[in-house]
């Protein structure tokens, strides 16, 4: 089944890590400026065929409110990543793990969000789940601004039990929560193994899934907003987990 990829930088990303996926990237005319004549080079470079094609029908194949900026590209469907590929590869690396779960998160301006967080601060994978949660769409990788192309997302049937999974690799799960009695991240040690485990916007974390996470934190908060966007939420935990970690500057 094809997909669509559109904008600039998700395109030319998808280019660069999975050439041999896409079948066409389509260019609107007198496209100018830099960006797109180093995807075009791009293009030639890695022998992806290139073809104009007119903004009205760009349109059509992004969809009408999206932002293509004259760019789109028909690639293969989306490859999720396995849990256990992941964990194993960790395994192998010897380094510690800086994993996201995502507890059904349904926006996939969001989800995009993360993933980009996560790949820039130094994570190694995000995971989702499969019912009410947000999929790769082309939305999300508008969003992420091509991460997706290149950061593991791990799409799994439970989430309390993927949860469980990453414990068992000796990874421990960290759950972004509101209660007043959690400590701040500064206070939690996130230098080790650890799994960042959110949930949806204004509901949090299902139960079951927050049981299943070893400890609790809270981002503190002022002002009259109760509380913040699931994205923003994931970037503040995983730059403080890269300030501990030294890789923060």
């Amino acid at each position: 089944m094809k997909r669509v990829v559109y904008g600039l930088n998700p395109v030319r990303e998808l280019v660069t890590g999975r050439p041999q996926t896409v079948s066409v990237v389509y260019l609107a005319p007198g496209a100018a400026g830099p960006p797109s004549r180093q995807l075009v080079d791009l293009c030639k470079n890695r022998r992806v065929t290139l073809e104009e094609r007119e903004r009205h029908e760009l349109d059509a194949l992004a969809g009408p409110d999206a932002r293509h900026q004259g760019v789109v590209a028909i690639t293969g469907e989306f490859s999720y990543a396995e849990l256990e590929d992941v964990l194993d590869a960790l395994d192998e690396r010897g380094e510690p793990a800086l994993l996201v779960v995502l507890d059904s998160v349904q926006d996939p301006q969001n989800l995009g969000a993360v993933v980009r967080s996560t790949h820039v601060l130094g994570g190694h994978a995000v995971v989702i789940g499969k019912d009410r949660a947000a999929p790769v769409t082309p939305a999300a990788v508008k969003a992420s601004a091509g991460a997706t192309e290149h950061l593991p997302v791990v799409r799994v049937t439970n989430v309390a039990r993927a949860v469980d999974d990453v414990k068992e690799h000796g990874i421990w799960t960290v759950a972004a929560v509101m209660s007043p009695d959690a400590p701040a991240p500064s206070d939690v040690d996130l230098k080790g193994p650890i799994a960042l485990v959110l949930g949806a916007e204004g509901k949090g974390l299902r139960p079951l899934v927050e049981k299943s996470c070893d400890l609790k934190v809270r981002i503190p908060m002022s002002g009259r907003v109760a509380s913040l966007n699931v994205s923003a939420a994931a970037a503040i935990l995983l730059y403080e987990a890269a300030r501990q970690r030294g890789e923060a500057g």
